[in-house]
């Protein structure tokens, strides 16, 4: 394995987050082209059942990560949460900020027909949504961030599941549509 490849593994098992080519570039003083050579060849060192680890790319950038052959001894070993898991609200308000992308608190509480401040708060505090400017109203909008991204294992938005895939019962449905056109029609006018 070359110098900047080795370099390359060493920012990348040091980055609890994924890192993107531009900021890994700068750090390695390489350029695009050099990098992906290089992350071409932590690719093949690392690759499925070789080494226990295994290059991803994630939320626009690059991670190292376990081997899925290893997938039930490190659930195993990491089985006890170091965070409660996400409550019922928690769950919805992130679901609502990654499918709209950028969504001000107000909207996602129309939506939900509740306040979401305090389930806001807590995905914003575990590193999950962050401020993305403001509406035009001069609301704070929010987005997920990479964090999000890597432990959904997405490499954007873009391979959230289709929407359509929720099957929902009728009243749901209608319930959903009714809130959903309410919210558009806010955000629009």
């Amino acid at each position: 394995m070359d110098l900047l490849a080795r370099r390359l593994t060493a920012l990348l098992f040091c980055s609890p987050e994924p890192v993107g080519a531009t900021e890994l570039a700068e750090a390695l003083e390489c350029d695009e082209s050099e990098l992906e050579a290089a992350a071409a060849e932590v690719e093949e060192e690392f690759a499925e059942g070789s080494r226990g680890i295994v290059l991803r790319r994630v939320a626009r950038g690059f991670t190292l990560a376990s081997d899925p052959e290893a997938d039930s001894a490190v659930r195993r070993l990491l089985s006890k949460p170091r965070t409660p898991p996400l409550t019922q609200a928690q769950a919805e308000c992130l679901a609502i900020t990654a499918y709209l992308k950028r969504v001000s608190r107000p909207e996602i509480a129309r939506i939900r027909g509740v306040s979401s401040d305090s389930a806001m708060a807590t995905l914003e505090e575990r590193g999950l949504i962050e401020e993305y400017g403001r509406s035009r109203f001069g609301a704070v909008l929010y987005r997920t961030t990479p964090l999000f991204e890597k432990l959904f294992g997405l490499d954007d938005l873009d391979a959230l599941p289709p929407i359509e895939g929720f099957d929902p019962t009728e009243e749901e449905q209608q319930e959903l549509r009714d809130k959903l056109l309410k919210a558009g029609e806010q955000r629009v006018g």
